[in-house]
């Protein structure tokens, strides 16, 4: 690495660090679902991965409309314009908001029609109940992303994170009485229903809390308090970024929400192993979202600024510093995966498939911090609308036909759904950075190879 690559080390880890804290909260908080549920009862347990496999989609769809909120807000904090900063987090609340509601709408129709899924049909009135729990929560979910990704842009990433963990550590806390009872407090076991009810008031808690601190903390006070009038014009740039980074997140959400699907084809005990491994999966995913999220932070802020060459240098240092992770916690995984299972389940058919997962799992990893690096350097520089065709060739046209083939045309069974994820991951991230490299040559006149 050169002296100049290095000399974004810090910067990226300073940034990263609470946001990987913040993100390994929302990881201890789906292991306590994930454990408390699986002790509850695996038919449970596999509810739950039905129902977070269509939630996925949402998540990640709402998720990405907030992330243009970065390159947005980002570009006008380094260029001193403070009423475009204010301007941006007003019009991307409404934006946030707006979304949460349309989508409410079409998950009620998709309610009314959960039999399409083909699942187990003594899962359906499991499911029903947490779904609808879930659903209340969007709108909340849906501003808290615009809340955190405003305070991103500035580089207040502490903030959103103590947020978190203590939303988190509520939902935990709520876990225990709803989901298995209270009798002395007269509260009944109600199962994943109350699990269902405990994220739902962790989302109201988190969006209440963030909010007070974005209009009322001092440290936000000079781009708040800047009189900016929300413009048809600016939700249209919030959208116009913002479609494009979510269609491509739940693309790649689809190649795991698909192994899901497929899974449930298979039986209740792969699909209840999918949902232990996709929650221990996600240890890397978060790690490397980090630093990628602050890698989009610091490029959209030399991106403002108009310096190309250390939007470049900067996608460099946290693709080097993502491989340094990955390699470090998949070999912790793979290592304590026989108490990690544990945690969740007590079932040996269960533990046995999720070990039988891990070698794909491992597999892919290079992949997914390649995807991650660049769909966040690309992000950081407002260059997404190519984003969406990377992401429907490699995980709509290779990763889940393979996912399928391998499973029930080679004969691979549950380990063959997970097979087809690594051919996915790497294509889109191999597309993504031949896009970004493309951008800074446009702008350097540099031979990225």
């Amino acid at each position: 690495m050169s002296a100049s690559g290095k000399s974004h080390v810090l910067p990226i880890l300073r940034l990263s660090l609470p946001l990987i804290v913040g993100q390994l909260g929302v990881i201890v908080q789906q292991f306590a679902d994930t454990a408390m549920v699986g002790q509850y009862g695996t038919p449970e347990l596999s509810a739950s991965g039905f129902v977070g496999t269509v939630y996925a989609f949402v998540t990640f769809f709402l998720l990405g409309v907030s992330y243009s909120t970065t390159p947005v807000a980002g570009a006008y904090y380094g260029c001193g314009d403070r009423k475009g900063v204010s301007r941006t987090l007003r019009e991307s609340l409404l934006v946030g908001l707006m979304m949460a509601i349309g989508v409410m709408l079409l998950m009620s129709v998709l309610y009314a029609h959960m039999e399409v899924f083909r699942q187990p049909e003594e899962l359906l009135p499991i499911a029903r109940p947490y779904f609808l729990t879930l659903l209340l929560s969007l709108p909340f979910l849906a501003l808290f992303n615009a809340l955190k990704q405003f305070s991103d842009a500035l580089g207040q990433t502490r903030r959103p994170m103590w947020v978190m963990l203590m939303a988190n550590a509520l939902n935990i806390l709520l876990n225990i009485p709803l989901i298995f009872g209270w009798e002395q407090m007269g509260i009944p076991a109600m199962g994943l229903m109350g699990a269902g009810i405990a994220t739902l008031a962790s989302r109201i808690a988190m969006t209440l809390m963030l909010g007070a601190m974005v209009f009322r903390c001092a440290a936000y006070r000079e781009v708040v308090s800047a009189t900016a009038r929300i413009s048809r014009r600016g939700c249209w740039q919030l959208l116009r970024i913002g479609l494009p980074i979510s269609l491509q997140l739940c693309l790649e959400s689809a190649s795991f929400n698909a192994c899901g699907i497929f899974m449930g084809w298979i039986g209740a005990v792969p699909l209840a192993a999918h949902q232990v491994m996709c929650t221990i999966a996600t240890l890397c995913f978060q790690v490397v979202y980090g630093v990628g999220a602050a890698a989009a932070i610091r490029i959209s802020q030399f991106y403002g600024r108009d310096e190309w060459g250390e939007v470049r240098r900067v996608a460099l240092t946290a693709m080097g510093i993502s491989v340094g992770c990955v390699l470090v916690v998949a070999s912790g995984i793979l290592l304590a995966r026989h108490p990690l299972t544990l945690l969740f389940t007590q079932n040996a058919e269960v533990e046995s498939v999720v070990f039988a997962l891990m070698l794909p799992f491992v597999f892919y990893q290079f992949g997914d911090a390649l995807q991650i690096t660049f769909a966040n350097a690309l992000r950081g520089i407002a260059r997404v609308k190519t984003m969406m065709f990377s992401a429907f060739v490699s995980y709509v046209l290779v990763s889940i036909p393979l996912s399928y083939v391998f499973a029930f045309r080679l004969h691979l069974g549950a380990a063959g759904v997970w097979w087809g994820i690594p051919f996915g991951l790497t294509l889109a991230g191999t597309l993504f950075a031949r896009e970004f490299f493309k951008a800074v040559h446009e702008h350097t006149g540099h031979k990225e190879t």
